[in-house]
């Protein structure tokens, strides 16, 4: 049968619009219109009260947003397979462009990240994201291509999502390139074991708590680095009683860290002087020896895990101080600081977030009513078109608007899912799986940080945040999933 002869089997341009998912388009306009008359409130002046005044925020955006528009259209007229046959070409030319912004583009704000284009500055690691995604995409398209057969094939997809992340960095933009670890979440929908997310949030958490009490308190050693080392005991021992199935491995190491506990209380009680970092370091490599004796008599590579974990816990707990105080920069730290309530710092680098819960708090359950935000027109909230324009919907429209904004991002991402989950290729489910995780991540670090619940690291709203940058890099990513998925016909959906 000629495909081109029948309309049902016809899938070029012309009956792209009769497939395409119009529920996101939908969602996608909702949000670009209302990210603009946000972006019109928090900047709204008294003197220029157009919304469409070309030399206000709110009337850039509107072009910015118009653009937009036909750029998705432009993206929709190109055959979806297009995007698959020239991924790795479009990777190669985004990093190249990434290399050179390190060297041409001129420091703005500490930051080396936006090409000055005339009038027009772009930010090339917001259309990066596009072209990681679309190679990790053909990565996974690759024939006979399982993540989990060989260490090679993470080392590959692992090096497509780190090159970015390190050339971003280098251009001392450490929250646009964070965004990239978001594609974590595809590896594990394509076959990565659960433990590496585990692995991740644990070490998180032993970051969060050896830094947060920081202050001397048991054995001689903080408080946090205590709690740390209890906590990678009590893993060990789940880990080997729930992950490697042996109750007997389990028990002994459970009861030789009971009895080895008591010892040192007991230490502790009759006033002899522990050193805490090396009673919990014998402890633990007790336990290891243990385990590396008897691992022969159970399933080996579950062991080797367990023993790698805690040998691995232990060095990253040693690395914790090093990175906070030698790797990160001052203000990255004073961020982390009031995130985690140790410092104020009010008039410093808690300053944006305390302005911002003021805002979102004084707006009550249906807000002060639009243009009428008090911290918003008197500017106490700075970036408050930007990065923080969610205290903005928070002051004038309340929880109830607030809400209202997360339930259509919560709408969008379930659609997204949605595609992916229909889709027939691996390249199209890899790459919408992708969208949907940088989507996440946006939306929650920048909610997160505005509300105080995150550090300040320079995240913008999807469709919300003052930029074509950002505008035009999630339509990139949006419609040109949109083309794919009004593709899908073609592989027998």
């Amino acid at each position: 049968m000629d495909l081109n002869e029948n309309s049902e089997y016809s899938y070029g341009t012309s009956s792209v619009f009769r497939y395409i998912d119009w529920w996101t388009i939908i969602l996608y306009a909702l949000l670009v219109i209302a990210g603009a008359v946000s972006i019109y409130a928090a900047t709204y002046n008294f003197d220029h009260a157009n919304m469409f005044d070309f030399s206000e925020f709110s009337g850039k955006q509107f072009v910015w947003i118009g653009l937009s528009f036909i750029i998705g259209f432009s993206l929709l007229m190109i055959d979806g397979r297009m995007y698959e046959a020239y991924a790795y070409p479009i990777y190669a030319l985004m990093i190249l462009l990434l290399m050179v912004t390190i060297v041409i583009a001129p420091d703005v704000k500490g930051s080396r990240s936006w090409i000055v284009l005339g009038p027009v500055s772009i930010q090339p690691a917001e259309f990066a994201k596009t072209a990681t995604a679309l190679c990790l995409a053909k990565l996974f398209s690759t024939y006979n291509f399982v993540l989990n057969r060989s260490y090679k094939n993470y080392l590959w997809a692992g090096l497509i999502i780190g090159l970015p992340i390190v050339l971003i960095l280098l251009q001392q933009e450490t929250g646009s390139a964070l965004v990239y670890t978001a594609l974590i979440f595809v590896l594990y929908r394509e076959g990565m074991s659960g433990f590496v997310l585990f692995a991740a949030l644990c070490a998180v958490t032993f970051f969060v708590v050896a830094i947060k009490f920081s202050t001397i308190g048991l054995m001689g050693i903080p408080i946090g680095v205590f709690s740390v080392y209890v906590m990678i005991i009590v893993i060990i021992i789940g880990m080997l009683l729930i992950y490697c199935r042996s109750l007997i491995l389990g028990r002994n190491v459970a009861l030789g860290f009971i009895g080895y506990g008591l010892l040192g209380a007991g230490l502790v009680l009759l006033g002899v002087n522990i050193n805490g970092h090396l009673f919990f370091l014998l402890g633990i490599g007790a336990a290891v020896i243990y385990l590396l004796i008897g691992m022969f008599h159970d399933d080996l590579k579950k062991v080797m895990i367990t023993i790698s974990f805690a040998l691995a816990s232990v060095v990253f707990l040693f690395s914790v101080n090093y990175v906070f105080t030698d790797i990160l920069e001052p203000h990255q730290q004073m961020r982390i600081k009031v995130a985690l309530g140790i410092d104020q710092d009010l008039r410093g680098a808690g300053y944006n977030v305390n302005q911002s819960e003021i805002a979102i708090g004084s707006g009550g359950v249906t807000g002060k009513g639009f243009l009428n935000g008090t911290q918003t027109k008197l500017k106490y909230v700075p970036e408050q078109h930007t990065d923080f324009i969610f205290c903005t919907i928070g002051e004038e429209q309340g929880f109830i608007g607030s809400a209202a904004v997360l339930v259509i991002f919560l709408t969008l991402i379930i659609r997204i899912i949605i595609i992916a989950e229909r889709q027939r290729t691996a390249f199209a489910r890899v790459y919408a799986y992708s969208v949907a995780s940088y989507m996440i991540f946006h939306v929650c670090i920048n909610v997160g940080m505005v509300i105080g619940l995150c550090p300040v690291i320079g995240i913008p709203l999807p469709f919300f945040s003052y930029g074509g940058s950002a505008l035009w890099g999630f339509t990139f990513l949006l419609f040109i999933l949109l083309r794919i998925d009004a593709s899908r016909r073609e592989y027998g959906d």
